[in-house]
């Protein structure tokens, strides 16, 4: 039987497993800057599951996630073909109501949050100290939300926005949550001499 493809994303596919439940099948498409280039990586898809398994078993203390296997034998017979002709690449996660934003915890100055301190002082909307150099590391991590596009590119919101957006309950759930899952995330690093 054919799996119906529920959403298909950059580089990743969605595919409906029952009600409850979607496959989500990483593809070797490269995005970069919010830019789908045309050629692909082999074995990227694979990488790229293996690390989303590795994060949402690790943080699955920090914040409860979606993830439910990733073993053939997981599967209901109706999805056992994509799940093989896709070897390495899925995940079966749990069907969770989408929030169409992007979290970003940033530790170093660098990227869109660089350019928007050098025109202005500020990333994501807020003063940051003067003085600070391209790629320091920042005093303290900063949340800096982002609107979430199927495609093109997404774009940098300030936490006033991200509260307009989902209401101040959420936007806090969501900043919280994200800080610590960056604590959890560069401690790990750290450990490894990696910065995150």
């Amino acid at each position: 039987m054919t799996q119906t493809l529920f959403r298909r994303g950059k580089v990743r596919e969605m595919y409906a497993v029952g009600d409850d439940r979607l496959l989500m099948v990483a593809s070797d498409r490269v995005s970069a800057f919010d830019v789908v280039m045309h050629e692909p990586i082999p074995g990227k898809g694979a990488v790229l599951t293996a690390l989303s398994k590795f994060w949402f078993l690790r943080t699955g203390s920090v914040v409860q996630n979606h993830f439910i296997a990733d073993s053939l034998d997981a599967l209901p017979d109706e999805a056992r073909d994509l799940g093989e002709q896709n070897a390495g690449r899925w995940l079966l996660v749990r069907r969770a109501e989408r929030i169409d934003v992007e979290c970003v915890v940033r530790g170093f100055l660098s990227g869109s949050a660089w350019a928007e301190y050098a025109r202005g002082g500020t990333v994501a909307g807020e003063r940051l100290p003067p003085g600070l150099l391209e790629s320091e590391r920042l005093p303290e991590p900063v949340f800096t939300p982002a609107t979430k596009a199927e495609s093109g590119h997404d774009e940098n919101i300030s936490r006033a926005q991200l509260r307009a957006l989902v209401g101040q309950e959420l936007a806090q759930r969501l900043e919280q949550t994200s800080l610590r899952l960056y604590d959890a995330g560069a401690k790990h690093a750290e450990s490894r001499g990696l910065i995150l």
